[in-house]
């Protein structure tokens, strides 16, 4: 399958070794590593890439993942999206990558069997844990990219970003409560703006980590909205208790260590 994917913004695969205990696969090389490189000190202007930059490199990250969920012959769920996992060209042109955990469906499918979570801590999306927030689907890989596109807004990491003082408020909410109250962002800006591209950038993270599945945009209405700018509505306030848009339990008020739920087979 990873033979035929070509796209722009997926990793191209060039060959691949399986002689004996020689098993690899081979893909282009990238100069410019990983995007973790370029957004874990957002306040440095020597890694800074600036905001037009990295809207450009989001943009084409939400268009691989549209590509991987609508454009392959079968459905193809990524289930790891995160910084280090999108590498960067010689121009900068964002490649998906590392489909180590991905799962294969049929295009008229979007409900994934799981009998255990998969992924990485801070980018898993709820219901991978507990099915109690919904179906394990393409709206998984949404809720990933919402957090890719947060930390990227304030170069945070969220690998462990769980926190055992109780005082400190969970980082997607403090920003959606900045949002919410019209207050400054409080990043780096640098020269190249007003902060128009990062509040985008915030307001579209949020609708993709609704906490239900159902309440989170596909890749396809992802990739318009980005080039919304100030027509962006604010999401509904996803760290309350408060329902979706069907019917499903309570939304815990803020992040939360859940154990995975087996499925029955």
């Amino acid at each position: 399958m990873m033979g035929h994917i070509h796209h722009v913004n997926v990793v191209r695969l060039v060959g691949f070794c399986a002689e004996g205990f020689r098993r690899a696969l081979v893909y282009e090389f990238f100069p410019n590593g990983s995007l973790q490189d370029f957004i874990s000190s957002a306040d440095s202007k020597n890694n800074f890439l600036g905001w037009e930059k990295l809207h450009d490199i989001v943009v084409g990250i939400a268009k691989g993942i549209e590509y991987l969920h609508q454009g392959c012959d079968q459905r193809i769920l990524h289930f790891d999206i995160k910084p280090h996992n999108v590498l960067l060209d010689h121009n900068f042109t964002p490649k998906i990558s590392d489909f180590g955990l991905a799962k294969l469906c049929s295009k008229d499918q979007s409900i994934v069997s799981m009998t255990t979570a998969r992924g990485t801590l801070g980018y898993i999306a709820p219901e991978v844990f507990s099915r109690n927030f919904g179906i394990v689907s393409y709206k998984s890989d949404v809720y990933s990219f919402g957090m890719l596109l947060l930390e990227m807004v304030g170069g945070r990491k969220n690998i462990g970003s769980s926190t055992m003082n109780t005082n400190e408020i969970y980082y997607p909410e403090w920003i959606y409560n900045l949002l919410e109250g019209g207050d400054d962002l409080r990043i780096h800006i640098g020269d190249d703006g007003d902060g128009k591209i990062p509040k985008t950038l915030a307001i579209v993270g949020l609708w993709c980590i609704q906490w239900h599945p159902v309440d989170r945009p596909s890749m396809q209405i992802v990739v318009h909205m980005l080039g919304g700018g100030d027509n962006l509505a604010m999401p509904p306030n996803p760290f309350v208790s408060a329902g979706p848009t069907t019917t499903h339990a309570s939304i815990p008020a803020r992040r939360v260590e859940l154990e995975a739920i087996p499925e029955l087979e």
